[in-house]
């Protein structure tokens, strides 16, 4: 444990950035299950080995004296007083990250190092104090982080490490990104803004415009004194507009040295762990060769706690397939000729099931251009066929010319390679086949049958690890692929696959192709022992060739309307500016929150202010909201005006340059087996994301339209999870109001309220509907008060009073909680195995979280099964449909693209099969109901 040292000139202080580190560890590293449970550990082991190897150094000098890991105690800080719209942006964490928050706090404690953390301070103002303070001693520093906020801090005595790139960071690496010195990267922040954090800056201005200017002006007060000074104008002007924003801006990017910390920073003086805390949580964590690692740096001494096989030796790291796997690169082939490429197509023939997988020089599959083709036909049996790489002097394949490398001409290759991947008689296996599918598919080639790993793994582990071919490799068979980083680089000069050299290409693609094929010998027979195949073969097999054309189809997009979208939405706020001014008497930024609270409170002398801690007004949502609530215009102005900000810079602004220059289209990426419920999910950009519960935020839909003589038609299930819920829970009185077609929202109301339907209020009612949604989720107290506007001891009320007139539900989730406390999973009616972890963690938060997540999977997951088997009848019947296409799957909705002429066709079409979807593997006892409507656009589909 640690203990109370002095720090002096011979003291090095290490303080690692722990916030940081474990976003870097999660997104870097591989993923990783804990085999006790199958809970999400890879960013803990990540974090882990980096705190072992950063406590044993590299030499004497290196090994710290004085060491702390420092953490965010929550999102909120005292910057969200200066600027209410701070990390206002950021996306909402991954599913898996969030189990991992605590057990980093344990990792932390259990290798005797202090655990930091301050509620209202982000870690990064911890470790400037420090530091500073370590610095006043003569003590050396070294910050372990790469996030730039911190390289205000560097100085003579006081560096960075980035352990992901084993990189120092002094006073020159600072200079270099940032063009200035350390005492000035606080002025160049505060004029380039930060987009991650939503610190404003001034716009237009970057990092490079700021360092040039402050090197005339030094410091930005000196700067902004003298804008009006600036010959150039564009820079005069936004300079001399933006002054407020460039000051709230500094205060925003400024580490507080001084805070009152509670832990004195001479206690972080660095000693032995306790040595049955470490090995109880490595056993714990089921971290093995971690524990071996410990366990041979601490000596004989340390096994005990370690657990022992029943020889009593340490147990052995477990995999999952036989040791005897090996992987010999040495016997992969390069085929270069047309006859060797026929022996292998000839080849795959023969075996009847063969691995394929491309190579390419995008991720994205709708752009992508094929560069080579890799087959497997047995184990170690695999070669790369390049079909586009290019000369050093970037000369083209079919050129021949410069150093080229020799390759067969692409179409000659795709004709020969056809009748193998055409063939009904030979399986074609991938991982992740949706990527090469949609690839394949623009050059005019179908490859049928298919088996994907990817999805046979999902369906066998739904929720339970990450499904990637590499990590899927190391788990099952102990190996460790190539990563493509070891090949092409990384940051700006990272190669395209196009790039590499043949003899580099050919042992990274065709070991992509032999892992997957060995995946799926191993893998395919767990589907019947688990009692899967079911779900894989109705429900995932087919999915990605459907998903696949429906993303190379895309979506056209109006540039002219998100133009004109952004235009008015420039308006309303401007128009909104105007009543805040009257209001006020007085012109103010309202995107400062320091002029508002100055407005609302010192101004107007309104009632409800409350002060941060630095004596600033309070002006968060919730401040405004109540105010706006009790009946205060100003208030609901400025909240309107963030709405529309928002909505500008956030899709109207920001679609545009997600739209396709070559098809005027959005091609969205759809991942098929990335979440706990089977549900679909979107990126690049996430076009499940738009807003839709406000009138203005419908109107980004606008913007995406049918092509001339065309119409979209929405095909939306109608509350079909509460349909899910009325049959799994049986509830009787819910099931025969859906029979019935009456409003269950007014249904509801008028159960828990003794409201007769005919005198429903629409408050009423919109109360009942947040509360029926609200309980799929396992909503709290505190959480429908919140939603509602009622207190916690009202809310609590109601959903007491909600299981009292429907006991069925209560009864469900109970049951629910229970089966996945014994099993580990819950199943949806189709029979899928929603893993749930930490449904049994000692930290009352997360294992509220689990039990959350337990009661809304089988639910939602059912809702999924449904959608991906809409999904894979549309093919069929759409195809009776002329010129009918698939363009996205939005939550519980399809939108398709089809002549004007035949939309009612269209329509009488799909809803049937929509509505039929469940049939015939489960007979659900509530029908289920599609509203489908056609229009030009989007928003005016529904």
């Amino acid at each position: 444990m640690s203990k109370s040292a002095p720090v002096d000139k011979n003291s090095h202080v290490v303080l690692v950035d722990g916030s940081g580190y474990i976003f870097r560890a999660y997104h870097a590293l591989p993923p990783l299950t804990r085999k006790t449970d199958g809970a999400p550990v890879g960013a803990v082991a990540g974090f882990s080995n980096m705190l072992f190897k950063l406590l044993q150094g590299q030499n004497n000098d290196a090994r710290p004296t004085h060491f702390a890991v420092i953490f965010d105690a929550g999102s909120i800080t005292f910057r969200n007083d200066i600027y209410d719209q701070y990390k206002a942006n950021r996306p909402d964490l991954p599913e898996d990250l969030i189990p991992q928050f605590p057990w980093v706090r344990d990792a932390t404690r259990a290798f005797g190092s202090p655990s930091i953390e301050m509620e209202g301070f982000e870690a990064d103002d911890l470790i400037a104090t420090y530091a500073r303070q370590a610095e006043a001693k003569g003590a050396r520093v070294t910050i372990i982080s790469s996030d730039k906020d911190l390289m205000q801090l560097v100085s003579e005595k006081i560096s960075m490490l980035d352990t992901m790139k084993n990189k120092d960071i002094g006073i020159e690496q600072v200079k270099e990104k940032f063009g200035v010195s350390p005492e000035q990267v606080i002025d160049v922040q505060a004029l380039a803004g930060d987009s991650v954090d939503n610190v404003p800056g001034v716009p237009g201005i970057g990092v490079k415009t700021a360092a040039l200017l402050l090197e005339q002006y030094q410091t930005l007060e000196n700067l902004l004194d003298h804008a009006e000074e600036i010959p150039q104008k564009g820079r005069r002007e936004k300079l001399m507009a933006n002054k407020e924003m460039a000051l709230i801006s500094k205060q925003l990017v400024t580490l507080k040295t001084d805070v009152d910390v509670e832990e004195a920073l001479e206690d972080f003086a660095v000693s032995d762990p306790d040595v049955e805390e470490l090995f109880d949580f490595l056993e714990r964590m089921t971290f093995r060769t971690l524990t071996a690692r410990v366990r041979a740096q601490m000596g004989e001494g340390a096994t005990q706690g370690l657990r022992k096989d029943d020889d009593g030796e340490p147990a052995p790291v477990e995999r999952t397939a036989p040791e005897n796997i090996t992987f010999d690169k040495e016997k992969y082939v390069c085929v270069q000729d047309v006859e060797t490429l026929k022996r292998w197509v000839k080849r795959g023939f023969e075996t009847g099931v063969v691995a394929v997988d491309l190579e390419t020089n995008s991720l994205d599959s709708a752009e992508a251009k094929m560069v080579g083709v890799c087959l497997a036909v047995e184990d170690n049996e695999a070669c790369y066929i390049p079909l586009a790489h290019l000369g050093e002097d970037g000369g083209g394949a079919d050129m021949f010319g410069g150093d080229a490398p020799k390759q067969i001409p692409m179409q000659e290759a795709l004709d020969i390679l056809e009748p193998l991947l055409h063939a009904p008689g030979v399986l074609k296996v991938g991982q992740n086949f949706k990527y090469d599918l949609g690839v394949f598919q623009r050059y005019d080639l179908y490859p049928a049958p298919y088996d994907d790993t990817m999805l046979i793994s999902y369906a066998l582990g739904t929720g339970l690890h990450n499904h990637g071919m590499d990590a899927l490799a190391e788990m099952h068979f102990g190996h460790k692929a190539i990563a493509f980083k070891e090949i092409a680089g990384t940051g700006k000069a990272q190669k395209t696959f196009d790039q590499i050299s043949l003899d580099v290409a050919t042992p990274y693609a065709a070991e992509d192709a032999d892992v997957t094929l060995r995946l799926w010998k191993f893998l395919k027979p767990k589907l019947a022992a688990e009692q899967v195949v079911t779900v894989y073969e109705t429900m995932d097999r087919g999915l990605p060739a459907v998903v696949a054309k429906m993303e190379n189809e895309g979506v056209k997009v109006d540039r002219a309307e998100l133009s004109r979208l952004s235009g008015m939405f420039a308006q309303k706020m401007a128009g909104l500016e105007d009543e805040a001014y009257e209001i006020a008497g007085t012109k103010f930024n309202l995107g400062s929150p320091k002029q508002i609270g100055e407005i609302l409170f010192d101004e107007m002398g309104l009632e409800g202010g409350k002060k941060t801690k630095t004596g600033a007004w309070k002006t968060g949502v919730d401040i405004l909201e109540k105010l706006a609530d009790d009946g205060e215009a100003l208030p609901r102005i400025i909240l309107d005006w963030r709405g529309f900000s928002k909505l500008k810079s956030t899709y109207s602004d920001a679609l545009v340059k997600q739209i396709n220059d070559h098809t005027g289209r959005v091609h969205t990426s759809f991942s098929i087996a990335a979440t706990t419920t089977g549900r679909l999910s979107s990126s690049d950009p996430n076009l499940q994301n738009i807003p839709i519960r406000t009138e203005e935020g419908r109107k980004i839909r606008n913007a995406f339209v049918a092509e001339t003589g065309h119409v979209l038609v929405a095909a939306d299930y109608s509350q079909i999870e509460l349909r899910l819920l009325a049959h799994v829970a049986d509830l009787t009185t819910m099931k025969q109001a859906f029979a019935d077609g009456v409003d269950i929202h007014a249904l509801t109301a008028s159960e828990m309220f003794n409201v007769p339907l005919d005198e429903m209020t629409p408050e009423t009612r919109r109360n009942a509907k947040a509360i029926n949604f609200g309980i799929i989720y396992g909503i709290s107290a505190f959480g429908l008060a919140k939603n509602i506007g009622i207190s916690r001891t009202e809310a609590g009320e109601y959903i007491k009073k909600y299981f009292e007139k429907f006991p069925g539900i209560k009864a469900y989730m109970e049951d629910t909680k229970e089966r996945a406390r014994e099993d580990g999973y819950v199943k949806t009616i189709f029979g899928r195995k929603c893993h749930i972890s930490g449904i049994k963690d000692s930290n009352q938060m997360m294992r509220a979280f689990a039990e959350r997540q337990a009661i809304n999977a089988p639910i939602q997951g059912a809702a999924a099964d449904i959608m991906r088997r809409a999904m894979l009848r549309m093919p069929e019947v759409i195809s009776k449909v002329d010129g009918a296409r698939l363009l996205l799957q939005v939550h519980d909705e399809l939108v398709f693209e089809v002549p004007e002429k035949s939309a009612d066709d269209l329509i009488a079409a799909v809803k049937p099969a929509m509505e039929n979807a469940a049939m015939p593997a489960v007979n659900i006892s509530v029908p289920l109901e599609v509203e489908a409507h056609a229009a030009k656009n989007w928003n005016d589909a529904h």
